[in-house]
Formats: structure tokens, C-alpha cells, sequence
């Protein structure tokens, strides 16, 4: 099948060349001719270090590669999934169908990836979302790694799920659209606090309570917003949750150390060098849960952390003299 990548970072890369080893005709878009003529002549990401691009794999900085495309991949940093979305929408073949592979809400509206990308390109076209816990440096080098393909249109969702597996990228298919990428977009945020507390120096016992007791807030958000409490003890919830924690491929847990060794978070979302989209994600969750009337007590407390500069010491010790709680909400009812 003839494939379209929008998108030329670590993951867009990585993805084109699991679908390339399927025996696909891929196409990988940069958003600039700068940024193609930089692949076409190394042959080599430089997010992707050590993975040679082959000569059959396509590059360009021309949206109209989408033409005859009865796939197209979106993978772009979840500010700019709109944008492309719009002006590849004329260029679609009918009844193409679209991946969204970036992890975030969208900023200005709240909505998830899928429901901004619908927006733009109108009926016809059904949408997918690819999630999990997949780094793209792993990806690349084809470390064994098994994500999760979530869309509302069951065949669709099956298409991509055996366009992509091989014997080393595995599959799952759901419909659980809404779980799969409020999993994928507010795990970030729990990312970046469990970096702020390896930056401050404390242990594994804090990592594992942070790592639970934030996977309870982002279920408890995504059961009010539509999505089924079940998906988030999946792939794209715990699976993906535990991946950014713990790895230092984790943009998200890098600039979260740095932050809890005392860099003020600009400056740490700058030396990042990428986009660090639990920082983003932060004050839409918290837009989110007050909108839902969710409580989000580590969400709430990364965002006083990120954007009204609260020290991290202070943000700590409320957490852990809140009123006490029962473990399970429904506990003696």
C-alpha cells in the first residue's frame, strides 16, 4: 500500500520504517526542504541516531504526497496535528485513512488529537489513533515493542493494526478512542513529576506511589470525559505510563529533572531541545478536570509547579498531608 508520513521527527521516522519493512511505499514529509535535504543526504535522522534510512524509503517536503495515499500517518508535535491536517485535506484520496500517532490535547480547544484532526478533514475519512509504550529510539533499532491501534471504526482500526505488526511491533486493537489518547496526552504530565522527584533525589518508593496514584487521576478524568476505566490498565495507560517514567529516553522525565534540580522550567523546557509536551499538557488537564469536576491533585500541583513557579518542596509536603482517603473511591458506601 502506498503510505504517507507527515512528519520527520524520531517517531514519524521510526514508524515509516516499521511500515517500510512490511513492504509498504512509504513517503516521509518534512515540514521544510531544509529538513528533507538533511535526510536525503545523510540518510540518517539525527533524532534517530545509528538507523540508516534506506534509498527505497521516500523523502520530501511536498504535502501533495498524500495523493493516492490509502494511508496516511500524522506525526507531527501535537501543536502543528491541525494545522497539517488542514492542508493535507484537500489532497486526500477518498475514504483515505488517518493515524494519529502524536500524544497531547490540543491546546486551544481541549479537544484530543483525533477530534482536531475530524474537524479538519470532514466525513470520509476514518480516523485511528496508534498509541503505547513506544519510544522511538527503540522503535528504530526494533527492540520488540507492542502498542495499541484505538478507533470507533472497528475495520479501520484492524487495517492499521496489520499494516504495522510484524514479528517485532505488535498490535492491539480497541475502540476506545477517548481512553487510548487521554492515557497517551496526560501520562506526560506524571512523566515530568516523577523527573522533578529523581531531580530532587528521592527514591523508588516515591516514583511507584507518583506512577499510582497519577494513573488513578487520569482514569478518573478519562471515565468522566467518555473513555472506559479498563483502557488505562492497558497499553496506552499504565504500559505507556511506566515507559516515560522510568526512561531517559523520556523527554517529559528529562526536563522534569532538571527542574527538580533547580532549573526554572523555561529554561528547562528550552535545554530540552524538543517538545516537551507534558509541559502543555499540564494546564489543559488542569483546564479539564475543573471543567469535569475532577479531582487532580497531582495534576493541579504540576501545574503550580510549571507555571506559577511554586517550589516543588512546598508541592511535595501539601500532597502528603492532604485530608486522608480511602485507596478505592467507593470503599464502605
Amino acid at each position: 500500500m502506498k503510505i504517507a508520513v507527515m512528519g520527520s521527527g524520531g517517531w514519524g521516522t521510526a514508524l515509516a520504517m516499521v511500515l517500510l519493512e512490511n513492504g509498504h511505499d512509504v513517503t516521509l514529509w518534512s515540514y521544510t526542504q531544509e529538513e528533507s535535504a538533511v535526510l536525503r543526504e545523510k540518510r540518517e535522522n539525527p533524532m534517530l541516531k545509528g538507523v540508516p534510512l534506506p534509498e527505497k524509503l521516500h523523502l520530501t517536503w511536498d504535502a501533495g504526497c498524500v495523493r493516492d495515499c490509502g494511508i496516511v500517518v500524522l506525526a507531527t508535535p501535537s501543536f502543528a496535528v491541525r494545522t497539517t491536517a488542514r492542508s493535507i485535506a484537500p489532497l486526500l484520496d477518498p475514504g483515505a485513512v488517518l493515524v494519529s500517532v502524536s500524544k497531547g490535547i490540543e491546546k486551544d480547544t481541549s479537544l484530543t488529537l483525533t477530534a482536531a484532526i475530524a474537524e479538519e478533514v470532514g466525513e470520509g475519512h476514518p480516523i485511528v489513533a496508534l498509541s503505547g509504550p513506544s519510544h522511538a529510539e527503540e522503535v528504530g533499532r526494533q527492540v520488540p515493542t507492542v502498542v495499541v491501534s484505538a478507533s470507533r471504526d472497528r475495520a479501520a482500526a484492524e487495517q492499521v493494526q496489520d499494516l504495522f505488526m510484524n514479528e517485532r511491533f505488535r498490535v492491539y486493537a480497541s475502540d476506545d478512542v477517548v481512553g487510548v489518547e487521554l492515557g497517551a496526552a496526560l501520562k506526560n504530565v506524571i512523566a515530568l513529576c516523577a523527573g522533578i522527584c529523581d531531580g530532587m533525589g528521592f527514591g523508588d518508593n516515591t516514583k511507584a506511589a507518583l506512577m499510582t496514584r497519577g494513573l488513578t487521576e487520569i482514569a478518573r478524568l478519562g471515565v468522566a470525559m467518555g473513555g472506559r476505566r479498563e483502557t488505562f490498565a492497558g497499553l496506552s495507560g499504565v504500559g505507556d505510563l511506566i515507559v516515560t517514567c522510568t526512561s531517559m529516553h523520556s523527554r517529559n522525565r528529562r526536563c522534569g529533572i532538571l527542574i527538580g534540580q533547580g532549573t526554572p522550567t523555561r529554561q528547562a523546557v528550552q535545554e530540552i531541545g524538543a517538545v516537551v509536551e507534558g509541559y502543555y499538557a499540564a494546564a489543559t488537564a488542569k483546564a479539564l478536570a475543573e471543567k469535569a469536576q475532577v479531582e487532580m491533585p497531582i495534576t493541579e500541583a504540576a501545574y503550580q509547579v510549571l507555571y506559577q513557579g511554586k517550589d516543588p518542596h512546598a508541592v511535595i509536603h501539601e500532597l502528603m498531608t492532604r485530608d486522608r482517603k480511602h485507596e478505592l473511591e467507593d470503599s464502605w458506601v
